[in-house]
């Protein structure tokens, strides 16, 4: 009661100047740090930044387009969907089986993707791994399976196997592991190393462990990193069927050869409505199995 009458009504000038000080910055916070003149490196790198950029501009021909181009692209645009509306006739014998052969591959490609990445996944990550030789393998087989395009990987298993959802099933194998490999080993290495400790301090194996205490707690991630990359897949798949590896890809590839758009257009919304209705799917999947 005593302080707060000492703070409310200060007895001495110094005690109510000290008061007013407090309350001024409170008041009123330090403003921000005034702009620094920036140093020759820093300039260098933003003169090198833009000349880089015009080279990328000049090399992608923009530079080249004149005004009576640009004003074309509209005209273009709207002959285009001329062309491609009303959407055409593709008969349900065709587009049906188009449909389920992509699903088929994308499912089956996540599925063993994900059983894949998963021992991989704790050989990447650094808590986890054994040794540092596995530590560093695990790492290297994940970043060559993600930084590989799709499409290479696709022509690589057509030549391989042929053309057909084989060789797409592959090329969607290969990319869930490199995606899911790597967030699998970050969901490892985030998890709270005290349940750990407390198992290993028990005298618990080291399977058991990661059963009881890491596979747990890292669970939500890998589920949810596990049906992104089957949305991932059944996205990759429509493209991958345009260089022959199977799917409904495959279906769109025929009229766009022939310039036949209005059949293309009602590929094209088929595959729109699927990637909808999957992706609602996988939402719904992943909330009742976090919340349960």
């Amino acid at each position: 009661m005593d302080n707060q009458q000492t703070l409310g009504k200060p007895r001495s000038g110094t005690a109510a100047s000290e008061l007013r000080r407090i309350r001024t910055i409170i008041a009123c916070p330090e403003p921000p740090p005034r702009f620094r003149r920036p140093n020759w490196l820093q300039v260098t790198a933003a003169m090198g930044l833009v000349v880089f950029t015009a080279h990328a501009l000049h090399g992608t021909e923009l530079s080249s387009l004149s005004l009576m181009d640009i004003a074309a692209i509209p005209a273009n645009i709207l002959r285009l969907i001329g062309e491609m509306l009303p959407p055409g006739q593709v008969e349900l014998a065709r587009i049906v089986p188009a449909i389920l052969e992509t699903l088929q591959m994308a499912l089956v490609g996540t599925v063993l993707g994900v059983l894949v990445s998963l021992p991989l996944g704790i050989l990447a990550a650094k808590s986890l791994s054994p040794n540092r030789l596995l530590y560093f393998s695990a790492r290297g087989v994940v970043s060559f399976c993600r930084t590989v395009p799709d499409l290479v990987w696709a022509i690589f298993f057509v030549i391989i196997v042929g053309l057909g959802p084989l060789a797409g099933m592959l090329t969607l194998l290969v990319d869930t592991i490199g995606f899911a490999g790597r967030f699998f080993a970050e969901a490892f290495e985030e998890v709270d190393s005290g349940p750990r400790e407390a198992f290993s301090a028990i005298g618990a194996s080291g399977g058991g462990t990661f059963f009881s205490a890491i596979l747990p707690a890292a669970a939500p991630s890998c589920i949810n990193t596990s049906m992104y990359c089957l949305e991932r897949a059944v996205q990759s798949s429509v493209i991958l069927g345009l260089v022959g590896a199977g799917g409904i890809g495959m279906l769109l590839e025929e009229p766009m050869v022939w310039h036949n758009y209005p059949e293309a257009t009602t590929v094209v919304l088929t595959i729109f409505a699927m990637l909808v209705v999957v992706e609602q799917l996988s939402g719904r999947i992943r909330y009742h199995i976090l919340a349960n």
